[in-house]
């Protein structure tokens, strides 16, 4: 019990070091990037350093993976090292009962991933978007110069203006009848969600008869509509970066739609798989105490790690883009590194096991 503490302790200690530092560093080059955008309106350098600090979250759930494969790597060298290893194997320890003595620190980290990247990075990833927006009066950018376009039933919807508070600005929703005839078009100033419905402001309504246009014009209206301002998080934040509960949720109503959801739905299972990875890094680290144990040293193993780690990050990017685009299954995706990772790990294990 005592060992099992003790190895632990060891391990939560270098990575928990080594992600703070890579948490810090990533910080760092934010600030480079940020310090271009300062100028003497809004945004200053307390609104920068707001920014940074709310972007902390983010970093730390894509890192903690790759922060547990090098602190582990860095322990198990350490331990090699001073061969501790050697003597746990001696007493009667298994590797298999090694690296299972260490489930304590591989839980803690899978539940801060979870906890982190789902409940943490959203909210404030969003906040600091909406910081940077305001101080720099303005509003959501898209890739359209138009704005935002999306579909709401039969319905056509753009949004010229997405404000960081969810509110929108210049709304033209074209409706359409169940043959797809284009029967009225409306548009509207202003626009803000409350209790469940959209209220419009300065409406006009252009109907489309046989005879020509009949236009209306009124002062305030109200809007039901399938778009909710928890869908414009997609506008503010990377799916990467959403919750698994608001990627779900913005899933289900791009496939009502009929919209395509194949890069939304790799992100969702990114996201369930992404608390698992901690303990398949921790996993695949452990067989490395036993390798070459006299030659190479803690700091050889964890340059390795970090190798793997650049290896990994590699692979899981190259093939989110190949499985989007050839239409792989979502699941499969998302899998196929961690799955690779594994069985490394488990053959490893197996293998100096048998040595």
């Amino acid at each position: 019990m005592k060992l099992a503490k003790y190895i632990n302790f060891e391990f939560f200690i270098n990575i928990s070091l080594v992600a703070i530092g890579l948490v810090f560093l990533f910080a760092f080059f934010d600030f480079l990037q940020e310090i271009g955008n300062l100028n003497s309106g809004k945004y200053d350098l307390s609104k920068i350093i707001v920014f940074i600090t709310l972007s902390m979250p983010g970093h730390l759930y894509e890192i903690i993976p790759l922060s547990c494969l090098i602190g582990a790597m860095f322990t198990v060298g350490q331990l090699s090292g001073n061969s501790e290893l050697v003597v746990m194997r001696t007493s009667g320890m298994s590797i298999i009962q090694i690296a299972s003595s260490l489930i304590i620190v591989s839980l803690f980290f899978g539940v801060l991933t979870f906890m982190v990247g789902n409940l943490i990075t959203p909210v404030s990833e969003k906040n600091a978007q909406q910081i940077k927006i305001s101080s720099t009066d303005g509003s959501v950018t898209t890739d359209f110069k138009s704005g935002v376009w999306m579909k709401d039933g039969n319905n056509f919807v753009n949004i010229e203006n997405v404000l960081p508070d969810a509110s929108l600005r210049n709304i033209h929703i074209y409706e359409f009848d169940n043959d797809f005839s284009l029967r009225s078009i409306v548009d509207a100033e202003k626009g803000r969600y409350q209790n469940g419905i959209w209220e419009l402001e300065k409406i006009k309504q252009s109907f489309i008869l046989d005879e020509g246009f009949d236009v209306k014009t009124i002062p305030s209206g109200t809007w039901k509509s399938m778009i909710k301002p928890e869908m414009m998080n997609v506008l503010l934040i990377s799916p990467d970066r959403m919750s698994i509960f608001d990627l779900y949720d913005f899933i289900n109503y791009l496939k009502k739609n009929n919209q395509k959801t194949s890069r939304y739905e790799v992100s969702f299972w990114e996201k369930i798989i992404q608390p698992v990875m901690p303990i398949i890094m921790i996993l695949f680290a452990v067989p490395f105490g036993f390798f070459q144990e006299r030659s190479g040293g803690k700091y050889l193993k964890m340059f390795l790690g970090i190798i793997f780690g650049i290896v990994y990050q590699i692979m899981n990017s190259m093939l989110r883009h190949i499985g989007v685009l050839n239409d792989w299954e979502p699941i499969i995706t998302a899998i196929i590194p961690s799955i690779v990772i594994l069985g490394i790990a488990i053959y490893l294990m197996f293998y100096f096991e048998r040595q």
